[in-house]
């Protein structure tokens, strides 16, 4: 191969990561919650979401105890996580940007704490499937509730 082939190969390669990370970039529109309910999930297998009754359905995070404590203990525990950013932190809800280490898309994860239980919604910006990824981080997140918030 030439070196002007290896060029032309190197410079598409980065327009394509430049051109994907541009997109990762831009948040939804349709973030935040309504009348108590998060936006639903797309028909893509990227999503999940403790409001939902399909396929996307996730158990919320159940504690027991002061809900403003678990709160505080969840923004420790997305504060302690390389990968996500707090974008927004109003009365009881939380919306953070979780970024991946190797291609930086970007995952919208969002909770709202009630009395008992924390809603979550975790969704990729891009992509079709995302191999169950926002399940993971969803339970990785509980996992690390696990001990403060535990449904009694």
């Amino acid at each position: 191969m030439s070196f002007l082939d290896r060029c032309q190969k190197v410079a598409i390669l980065a327009f394509t990561i430049h051109t994907i990370s541009g997109c990762a970039g831009t948040p939804p529109t349709n973030l935040g919650v309504t009348n108590g309910l998060f936006t639903p999930c797309p028909s893509s297998p990227n999503c999940t979401n403790s409001q939902a009754t399909d396929d996307h359905k996730i158990d919320p995070i159940w504690f027991s105890g002061n809900p403003r404590d678990a709160k505080q203990k969840l923004l420790n525990v997305l504060r302690s996580n390389e990968q996500a950013n707090i974008v927004e932190n109003s009365g009881m809800y939380i919306r953070a940007e979780f970024k991946s280490s190797l291609m930086g898309f970007v995952d919208d994860v969002e909770f709202l704490i009630s009395d008992t239980y924390i809603e979550t919604r975790s969704a990729s910006r891009l992509g079709y499937s995302d191999m169950g990824a926002n399940k993971k981080r969803v339970e990785a997140i509980r996992a690390s509730l696990a001990g403060c918030c535990d449904k009694q």
